[in-house]
């Protein structure tokens, strides 16, 4: 199942929420990787815009939960700013820091809330002719920092996103590309199938640095053009 929730709204109209953590990533001694605080806010709001925007629901709001400290506030602001703007939003956010207890390591939420027509979610929507890619390569900790030249541009989603030949698209997170193309399958009524694909299928995806898609085979030259080294298929074995 997708990480959205889904809850009733309005007539035809569901609240969509979607969430992404870090921790032990920041400036902090007690860090486990260094990163800028800014940047851990970005990308923490990335993995969870990315993961509205797929099912096609449209942000309305953040909200930050700030573990860092309470100083490090309008510089977390920044980066999840930062992520809106890639995607053409300018978002209000809100949230709570913590201000009464000293922490040795850096932490924080990031909770992104939208809303969806409930006949528009692009889930369950592929065909049985579709075919599939990875689009930018799963990467976690140092290299997250180390090779950006690897990571799917949030300006990419959103052309993908608006192109006629992509159904569905999925943020590969923490459990790998294979398990998001069993959750593809599952969401589609499809029965397992094994899959082959140029990068590591178990390997963490990391901050959502790739994403999973399922397109028009009929669009193909379009997508890699579009999308240049950043393209790699995935081939659904038999």
């Amino acid at each position: 199942m997708r990480d959205v929730l889904f809850l009733p709204f309005d007539d035809g109209v569901e609240l969509a929420i979607a969430a992404d953590g870090s921790a032990a990533v920041g400036e902090k001694p007690g860090d486990a990787v260094f990163a800028p605080a800014e940047t851990t806010a970005y990308f923490a709001a990335r993995v969870a815009l990315m993961e509205l925007a797929g099912v096609g629901a449209e942000a309305k709001a953040v909200v930050l939960q700030n573990f860092i400290a309470d100083e490090y506030w309008e510089v977390l602001c920044r980066g999840i700013k930062r992520a809106g703007d890639e995607l053409g939003l300018n978002l209000p956010i809100t949230g709570s820091s913590e201000s009464n207890f000293a922490t040795v390591q850096s932490a924080l939420g990031v909770t992104a809330i939208g809303t969806v027509a409930s006949g528009q979610k692009r889930i369950g929507i592929t065909p049985e002719a579709a075919q599939f890619a990875v689009v930018g390569r799963p990467l976690v900790g140092p290299a997250v920092l180390a090779h950006p030249e690897w990571i799917a541009p949030l300006s990419l989603v959103a052309e993908l996103l608006a192109s006629p030949y992509v159904y569905e698209l999925i943020p590969i997170g923490s459990k790998g590309i294979y398990y998001e193309w069993t959750q593809l399958l599952a969401a589609n009524g499809r029965r397992w199938r094994a899959c082959a694909c140029p990068l590591p299928l178990f390997a963490s995806g990391g901050p959502a640095t790739s994403l999973l898609i399922s397109y028009d085979p009929a669009g193909e030259q379009v997508l890699r053009r579009m999308a240049g080294r950043l393209f790699f298929p995935l081939f659904a074995e038999p």
